[in-house]
């Protein structure tokens, strides 16, 4: 099947929806753009500087999303650290597009978790990391799995917020015109926690999602995205068996 005649909402923040966008297009989807997050600097660059000044000492670098591989660049160049830095250590990258933007700046990764979430990192580098270091390059608001699971493995572990993610400050009333037009979604797509959490706060307070979202299938990236939409209240109608965007992709089109 194809997706000609349906309407696909996607939540992805403005700056990474093309992608995502570009592939429901091409099985005849019409896309309706309402990021539910909006990726900004986090309050202090503080904890990232003080790891970047003192990067040779660690032994691992996780980076769990293309944001953190982007905010990290950035703030090495703010710095003047050399990128050329990160080569010495063993590196850690949730998903291919994560390690392609890695890959892009030069730096190899060595790990790369079949599933792409934070306890298959921890199982990859279970008996690796007993008495050595890791920076974890990651989002203002994020589990701490991962944190908390290498420390008990033996590791030091530093983190350091590269971003954050906000609420986009025009996108309630883009949703509402959304939902209550007679164009309304037939799918809408979710390719994080955030993004779930953000949708709800979107929504017309005192009004039930079940009667707003009354006809409209919701489809997750992946296991997580999709626990984080039932503890908000939401559902799952298709999960991606491939935590990517053509994964995404084609869980719709499976249905």
């Amino acid at each position: 099947m194809n997706l000609s005649g349906k309407r696909v909402l996607v939540t992805r923040a403005r700056n990474q929806a093309a992608a995502l966008a570009r592939l429901l297009e091409a099985q005849g989807a019409e896309v309706i753009l309402v990021p539910t997050i909006e990726i900004v600097p986090p309050q202090s660059y503080q904890p990232l500087d003080k790891a970047l000044h003192k990067i040779q000492s660690y032994d691992w670098l996780i980076l769990t999303s293309v944001n953190g591989v982007q905010a990290l660049k950035k703030r090495m160049d703010k710095l003047d650290v050399d990128s050329g830095m990160l080569r010495r250590l063993k590196v850690v990258a949730i998903g291919p597009a994560t390690r392609d933007a890695l890959e892009a700046l030069g730096v190899r990764v060595d790990v790369m978790p079949d599933e792409y979430k934070a306890e298959s990192v921890v199982s990859a580098l279970e008996g690796r990391v007993s008495g050595k270091t890791v920076l974890l390059v990651r989002a203002k608001v994020a589990r701490d799995v991962i944190p908390q699971r290498l420390r008990e493995a033996g590791a030091t572990v530093d983190v350091a917020e590269a971003y954050e993610t906000v609420l986009p400050s025009t996108s309630r009333r883009r949703l509402a015109e959304a939902l209550n037009g007679r164009n309304r979604p037939h799918i809408i797509t979710f390719t994080s926690s955030s993004t779930a959490r953000n949708f709800v706060s979107l929504l017309p307070q005192g009004q039930s999602p079940k009667v707003l979202l009354e006809g409209v299938r919701l489809a997750s990236i992946g296991p997580v995205t999709s626990a984080t939409l039932r503890e908000v209240g939401l559902w799952v109608d298709m999960e991606a068996k491939e935590f990517t965007m053509p994964g995404l992709v084609g869980a719709i089109l499976a249905q």
